[in-house]
């Protein structure tokens, strides 16, 4: 057992119990899914997670290479984080953050996210994923604007390949036409751009002007739409064109977020000099362990809502959870204890090394690395995405396909130089 690391007993495996529980029930909707394909063939069942290794159901072991869903930066099974949501939970699990209350846990937590924003000053509310901080941050990008007298600024801006999580607002915005296709218009005045050009943004501001434009949203490492690394120089320049022109400039982080971005920095925000006028975090706040998210504002867009007499109507039941910020604090600990955020910054390397010559392989076409602890592994042909996915677990390693066919590598910041080494042997083998 791995030093930090709880062992998780097996479920017990008597018939009574086992029927309870069977995936045969087919009672469970997945996300993301082709229902009838699960159904006819089972899931894939999950049962404990050490490090960065994870099991199934019959105890068979897997190199996590995805951290979860980008989220498990410090890895499965830290007891720390188990003990401090207990001790909350045995205090008090929760109560409200609406109006003047608050938990004494999530205050600390707030000052805490507050030291560590990129923008000094910095305010934080709390959400309960990615999704709702995207969904704040638009409605509050357009309340601000109101609060300036210049309601008619409304339009938000995304890029094409973005992804934005899959509320209403995250949905309008995507960049991934499968992910709004179908839904009809959810949210209006909504605009993308290409997600490599920053002339396609000036573009657009010259033809929707200015003066009509609320905020541009921009994940600086593009995630669940294929892993595409930023130009060099493209963040800078979309940042100075949302500087002249007066648009609030967004920071989709959940992804980047608390140190996977690397560059021994918390935020990609930080990372690039970014000084975004919010930031959207969820995943590595809590490292997965419980839901929570959190959408960082720069005084500019807090100043009308803190002077007192506007209210920003909005929130959500379990923003703010206590025992969510009993694990989020104690998740920070361990980055900062275990120099995580510099081990982070050492896989940006080892991925790079390791994965960088899977690109000589005849069934890939590009391997896309060498900033922040992800890579993306393209597949020659798209198509082989889902059955790249299964054979790769046959050999030991879990995945998933993002994008057009690329392989999503992001794992914990725990994962060692040796295991990476043994991650890409794996998935040379299977790819062979």
């Amino acid at each position: 057992m791995l030093p930090g690391y709880g062992a998780v007993g097996r479920a017990p495996t008597s018939p009574g119990i086992m029927m309870g529980m069977s995936e045969s029930s087919g009672a469970l909707w997945h996300g993301f899914a082709d229902m009838g394909a699960v159904t006819a063939n089972g899931p894939f069942v999950v049962t404990r997670g050490e490090g960065t290794r994870i099991y199934d159901r019959d105890g068979k072991e897997y190199l996590d290479a995805t951290a979860g869903l980008w989220f498990t930066n410090i890895g499965h099974g830290r007891t720390e984080i188990a003990e401090a949501v207990s001790r909350q939970l045995t205090s008090i699990a929760h109560y409200s953050n609406f109006g003047d209350i608050a938990s004494d846990v999530t205050l600390r937590l707030a000052e805490e996210l507050a030291q560590i924003a990129p923008v000094p000053g910095s305010k934080i509310f709390f959400t309960s994923g990615g999704s709702d901080s995207i969904d704040t941050a638009v409605k509050l990008a357009r309340r601000y604007w109101v609060e300036q007298g210049k309601p008619e600024k409304r339009v938000v801006v995304s890029r094409t390949k973005a992804y934005h999580g899959m509320h209403a607002a995250g949905t309008s915005l995507a960049g991934i036409p499968l992910n709004h296709d179908g839904y009809g218009e959810l949210m209006h005045d909504v605009q993308n751009v290409d997600w490599d050009d920053a002339k396609s943004l000036l573009g657009l501001v010259e033809r929707v002007g200015a003066e009509n434009i609320a905020a541009f949203f921009c994940e600086p490492i593009i995630g669940a739409g294929g892993i595409y690394l930023p130009p060099e120089g493209y963040l800078a320049e979309v940042r100075a064109i949302c500087r002249d022109h007066d648009i609030l400039f967004v920071a989709d982080e959940v992804v980047t977020g608390f140190g996977r971005i690397g560059g021994d920095s918390w935020f990609a925000s930080a990372r690039f000099d970014l000084q975004p006028d919010m930031i959207t975090t969820a995943k590595g706040l809590t490292s997965g362990y419980v839901p929570m998210g959190a959408v960082f504002a720069a005084p500019r867009v807090a100043e009308p809502f803190f002077a007192g007499g506007v209210w920003f109507r909005h929130g959500y039941t379990y923003g703010g959870h206590a025992a969510a910020a009993a694990a989020a604090l104690a998740n920070l600990d361990i980055i900062r204890r275990e120099g995580l955020l510099a081990e982070a910054t050492r896989l940006e390397g080892d991925l790079a090394a390791a994965l960088s010559p899977l690109a000589e392989l005849d069934s890939v076409s590009e391997v896309r690395t060498g900033l922040g602890a992800v890579t993306a592994v393209q597949l020659a042909d798209p198509s082989t995405a889902p059955a790249a996915v299964l054979k790769l677990r046959e050999h030991g390693v879990s995945t998933r396909a993002a994008g057009q066919g690329a392989l999503q590598i992001s794992p914990a910041f725990v994962m060692t130089t040796a295991e990476v080494g043994e991650l890409a042997d794996r998935i040379r083998t299977a790819l062979s």
